[in-house]
């Protein structure tokens, strides 16, 4: 493209721009014999058509910017909101997770300190009654209870 047809591509859009404008300005109504609406920029031939009154304003750019500012500022808040509503769950569930550990933590080194007692220690089997555990036995249960503080007790 040449530098004069550049330069005169923002002037021509400037002259359709404003003769957009102007064509725009008459916009007529009409019903045709089917009862269909029609709006045209044009009267219609038979005369039955009525000018629409348009009106129009330019646009308040200070009202759009403070409308924009406004709306970005609220959606902003709302993030923030959410994160920290976020943080504060995450906290909470942080605490939560941690009573549970600690309560495991109890609950194991009771267990270990009856295993450390006990002479023997036993299950139920399904009809409730005891089944002594062999030595191998007692020794992989204590084991178990061991590796569960180990995993519970410890930060």
């Amino acid at each position: 493209m040449s530098s004069i047809a550049i330069r005169l591509i923002p002037a021509a859009l400037i002259v359709f721009v404003a003769m957009s404008n102007s064509w725009a300005s008459d916009i007529y109504k009409w019903t045709d014999r089917n009862g269909v609406v029609h709006y045209t920029d044009k009267p219609a031939a038979d005369g039955s058509s009525e000018r629409v009154a348009i009106e129009s304003r330019s646009t308040d750019r200070q009202r759009v910017a403070a409308l924009n500012t406004a709306r970005q500022d609220a959606r902003t808040t709302a993030r923030e909101e959410l994160e920290a509503a976020a943080r504060e769950s995450s906290a909470q569930e942080q605490a939560r997770l941690e009573e549970e550990r600690a309560e495991q933590c109890t609950l194991y080194r009771e267990r270990m300190q009856r295993f450390v007692q006990s002479r023997r220690l036993y299950r139920e089997d399904e009809a409730g009654e005891r089944v002594y555990l062999s030595d191998e036995e007692m020794q992989v249960a204590r084991a178990d209870v061991q590796a569960k503080i180990e995993e519970y007790c410890t930060n």
